[in-house]
């Protein structure tokens, strides 16, 4: 862990997408906690939580598929998929019923999956081959470990602000975050469109 992140310190565009990622992975993936209490006490029947998964599960497919079809993976793909993540989490958020809300899980899962895979790509097309192990590393902790942190500050914004905010203050993170990274590309990095890496081995 350490060994990557002394790596990714000194690769800026790697260190821009390593931070947008953990950010998004701990506040915007939180599915778990606010789509059970969007599904009881907004769309009327607590057994939708599982349905709305499916439904995202699926989205979830579509955007890998595509990723791998994908000849090159850029930063600018990174950086628009974390805001069509970020904006269908705000659509989710306030779906009225659940067919609006099937209608949104289905860019949800798009843009999560094809965020995750890409920026995951990126960091092994970007890494010499003695890093890449220490990488994936770096990346499950950004993901999977960020969950003891954005889970309980879901819980808490779903019980002491807003059920709908729960989600919907993820999806404004991610798509903050998303928009920054793709100023940042197009003011520093324009002529890579940018430092474009193949999506062979994420396919």
């Amino acid at each position: 862990m350490r060994d990557a992140l002394r790596f990714v310190a000194h690769h800026e565009k790697l260190l821009v997408t390593f931070i947008v990622f953990t950010l998004v992975s701990t506040f915007a993936f939180n599915y778990g906690v606010a789509l059970p209490k969007l599904a009881d006490e907004v769309w009327g029947n607590e057994k939708y939580f599982g349905w709305v998964l499916a439904v995202t599960s699926f989205g979830s497919m579509l955007g890998a598929l595509i990723n791998a079809r994908k000849v090159r993976i850029t930063y600018r793909w990174v950086a628009s998929m974390t805001i069509v993540l970020g904006a269908a989490n705000l659509g989710l958020a306030w779906a009225p019923n659940v067919i609006a809300a099937f209608c949104w899980a289905i860019p949800l899962g798009f843009g999560g999956a094809a965020m995750i895979s890409s920026a995951n790509s990126i960091s092994q097309q970007e890494s010499p081959p003695d890093m890449r192990g220490r990488l994936l590393a770096l990346t499950a902790v950004a993901f999977l470990g960020s969950t003891p942190i954005g889970g309980p500050v879901t819980g808490w914004v779903a019980d002491a602000i807003d059920v709908h905010w729960a989600l919907a203050y993820g999806g404004v993170i991610a798509i903050v975050s998303g928009a920054a990274m793709l100023v940042w590309i197009l003011s520093r990095h324009p002529e890579h469109d940018v430092a474009g890496t193949t999506a062979t081995s994420q396919a």
